[in-house]
């Protein structure tokens, strides 16, 4: 690594994109992974659906417990 860097012809913001969706990578345990990964192919389901709609239902109950 270089003691110092010369940013003067550096661009603020050059990559910023107002609006922009970030997609938070989630990282299940193996076991959890290969369980909901088998339940969503015996019911023709994308894990990523199963996944959403399992976390869904879950905060539906914790709204619904306050």
């Amino acid at each position: 690594m270089k003691t110092e860097y010369d940013f003067g012809g550096a661009e603020r913001g050059k990559f910023f994109r107002p609006g922009a969706v970030i997609r938070l990578p989630v990282y299940l345990d193996q076991p959890l992974q290969d369980y909901l990964s088998a339940a969503a192919e015996r019911n023709g389901r994308s894990l990523n659906d199963l996944v959403n709609d399992l976390l869904s239902r879950e905060l539906s109950i914790q709204e619904a417990l306050r």
